[in-house]
């Protein structure tokens, strides 16, 4: 990205660069925020690629399909990298095409992709084979060396996890648990909720601890959510501002990079082509 702000004049390079971090702070749990401030960035950069790579994601998380292809589309145009080549096959899937992402799995791009991505490759053509009814496809689609390893890699849990899945809706159940479980023992970020589902499986129904104490609070003839503390509304304004301090940080880390980048571009400005050879 530091490259790519270099072809933005300094003020208009860090106005993207603020923009881009709250896309990526708040994507997860806030998609539409996110969704919003890829929208401002792509106004100012158009033609910036990690720009328009992330107004595809922000699009994708908040299931605007065929927008968010349409960027992927446009970021591989400037880049020329096949990185975006899986989660492009999926958008095919989110807007109904599962036959073209299948035809995107079997495309010499897969190829080029590293092992990472070639595991979401085979994620997103499972998934495709699902949609279109073909389960027993879709199990042998995920059957693979990455599958059988008894290696932990990032994508693991989710490989596994999504093996179960389509065990479970072809009714073989103990297969399924089997798998389930062995995603949660690799799981150890949270990315998935195998837990949940092996519970499920179990007949083990979760009691919220907040709901026990609202049933308390009503057969006390209390109010459950009265505030225990008269410092806890100062407790809530520390921790706002901690955050927003955090968010300061962030923001400063970015305009550091974007200064360090037209800093280093001026010195190389003022060079002459010996200095610079």
């Amino acid at each position: 990205m530091r490259q790519e702000l270099l072809s933005l004049p300094k003020t208009l390079a860090e106005d993207v660069a603020q923009n881009l971090v709250m896309v990526a702070r708040l994507i997860d749990e806030e998609p539409e925020q996110a969704y919003a401030y890829s929208r401002i960035a792509l106004r100012l950069a158009s033609r910036v690629a990690a720009v328009r790579e992330a107004a595809g994601f922000a699009a994708y998380a908040t299931q605007k399909y065929s927008e968010a292809l349409a960027e992927f589309r446009a970021a591989r145009r400037m880049t020329g990298h096949v990185e975006l080549w899986p989660v492009m096959a999926d958008c095919e899937r989110g807007m109904g095409r599962p036959e073209r992402a299948l035809e995107m799995a079997g495309a010499p791009e897969v190829q080029k992709l590293d092992k990472a991505g070639q595991v979401e490759m085979r994620l997103v053509a499972a998934g495709a084979r699902r949609d279109m009814g073909q389960l027993d496809a879709a199990i042998v689609t995920l059957q693979s060396p990455e599958l059988a390893s008894n290696s932990v890699q990032a994508w693991t849990p989710r490989l596994r996890y999504a093996y179960a899945d389509a065990l479970l809706a072809a009714g073989r159940e103990d297969e399924a648990r089997e798998w389930f479980a062995k995603a949660l023992e690799s799981d150890k970020d949270g990315a998935t909720d195998a837990s949940d589902r092996l519970a499920e499986m179990d007949g083990v129904d979760f009691v919220d601890a907040l709901d026990e104490e609202q049933d308390d609070a009503d057969l006390a003839g209390e109010p459950a959510d009265a505030p225990a503390d008269e410092d806890e509304g100062d407790d809530e304004d520390d921790d706002r501002a901690e955050l927003d301090d955090v968010a300061d940080e962030d923001v400063d880390d970015l305009d550091e990079i974007v200064a360090e980048a037209h800093a280093d571009a001026d010195a190389d400005a003022d060079k002459g082509p010996a200095d610079q050879a």
